[in-house]
């Protein structure tokens, strides 16, 4: 099966060029010219990647990809202004699993596609994924990437998901930010630590009860994070 993506910029130009180039490696790709349009497509199909530029018509990137949180974890990759620090971290607050600076290289733009895709592929695939694990008021279901605080749905994004269940079950392992960053976002990836920051950050927002004293995820000083069950 081709992988849908559905690229979003309000440059005509630039969709067409990137929906060519995935067109030419099997993907099927829809697109949208503004926010309200990006958020219809993506109520409507299931994408395998969202490439979400920030500054649009009618609603921005990060409130796009903010809503589309509220009910799906599909990968959001943002297009952000270049060198724009602030933009890639908002980016990150408000759910994206990656970004890319203009101007961009379409090789790389196709590259992080593919990446994101192919970690996806190896999730679903993996057997361990039919694990089922409790702690306390919260349950992870690595088959479905389902996580329950006190049996109700809360909705993590796939980075989100991927750091929970790496830290899960591995108890008490100080994972570095490095090696976080390297795990769960891979080699290649060219952000740096504070990405994990932030994840880490949101990921607590989200799981405990009061985020500045967590009960899962701990912080130990100077090294790293860990879960504690």
């Amino acid at each position: 099966m081709s992988k849908k993506v559905l690229v979003v910029d309000d440059e005509k130009l630039i969709v067409k060029g990137i929906r060519f180039s995935l067109e030419q490696d099997g993907m099927e790709v829809d697109c949208a010219y503004d926010g309200e349009e990006a958020l219809e497509a993506a109520k409507k199909t299931e994408y395998d990647v969202v490439l979400l530029d920030v500054m649009l018509p009618k609603l921005n990137g990060f409130e796009v990809c903010q809503q589309i949180r509220e009910f799906s974890s599909m990968p959001v990759i943002m297009l952000t202004a270049k060198g724009d620090d602030m933009d890639k971290i908002l980016g990150l607050e408000y759910g994206a699993d990656d970004y890319i600076t203009k101007p961009f290289n379409i090789l790389e733009v196709k590259a992080r596609i593919k990446a994101i895709i192919r970690r996806s592929s190896k999730k679903e695939s993996k057997e361990e994924n039919s694990k089922i694990a409790s702690f306390g008021d919260l349950k992870i279901d690595c088959e479905s990437r389902r996580v329950y605080i006190r049996g109700k749905e809360v909705n993590l994004t796939a980075k989100e998901f991927d750091l929970l269940e790496l830290l899960i079950f591995n108890p008490n392992k100080v994972y570095s930010r490095e090696n976080l960053l390297n795990i769960v976002w891979g080699y290649d990836y060219p952000g740096d630590v504070r990405t994990v920051d932030v994840h880490i950050r949101r990921l607590r927002e989200k799981i405990e009860d009061n985020p500045s004293e967590p009960k899962y995820i701990h912080t130990k000083w100077g090294v790293g994070y860990y879960f504690q069950n």
